[in-house]
């Protein structure tokens, strides 16, 4: 029922933007994984990860939202470590010349691990814990802060922080999440 449910969830998201104009082309690299507040598991999963997002204008319907932007995205990780693909809106508000702000919230599904697969105290079960993020559930929310500096009017390059977590509620148990921040270069379309 959890998947339906998040299945629904990114189809209302996606479906709107399918059909909306083309607003931006992003590509980045995000450092995979990174200490923000609670590093015990920073160390684990290493690589950085390459992310590509296409956002739409906003619809008409969102108005009352504040007018975000949908979009779609990929993050690979080039370590085989874990990747995800998801959808979700994002703010823009401008906070100076040539200066924006642009939070997000999505939903995101990724290959990585979801809990450990050995018993617990055992030996392979601690050297699993040691190389692997234990994220509880194959889909997770996404919430993104991003700072735009534009450039040109077709152009601006970003710094990215995102968080990757179920939060317990598209999830139980584990929830040791993802952090990562990275810089992505702007294509505009409109």
């Amino acid at each position: 029922m959890k998947y339906l449910f998040a299945a629904a969830t990114a189809a209302a998201i996606a479906a709107p933007a399918a059909s909306a104009q083309i607003d931006s082309v992003r590509l980045g690299v995000m450092q995979h994984n990174i200490c923000v507040s609670d590093c015990k598991n920073a160390d684990k999963e290493n690589g950085p990860n390459v992310a590509a997002e296409v956002r739409f204008a906003s619809p008409d319907f969102l108005g009352w939202a504040g007018s975000p932007h949908p979009y779609l995205m990929a993050s690979v990780n080039t370590q085989g470590n874990t990747s995800y693909g998801g959808a979700g809106l994002e703010w823009d508000f401008q906070v100076a010349p040539g200066w924006r702000i642009e939070p997000g919230f999505g939903y995101v599904v990724h290959d990585g691990e979801i809990n450990n697969p050995f018993a617990n105290g055992t030996p392979q079960s601690a050297d699993f814990a040691e190389q692997h993020v234990l994220l509880g559930s194959r889909d997770l929310f996404r919430t993104s802060l991003a700072v735009t500096w534009d450039m040109s009017e077709t152009f601006a390059i970003q710094g990215i922080y995102e968080h990757l977590s179920h939060g317990q509620i598209l999830g139980e148990g584990r929830n040791q999440g993802l952090d990562e921040i990275g810089v992505r270069a702007v294509w505009r379309f409109q």
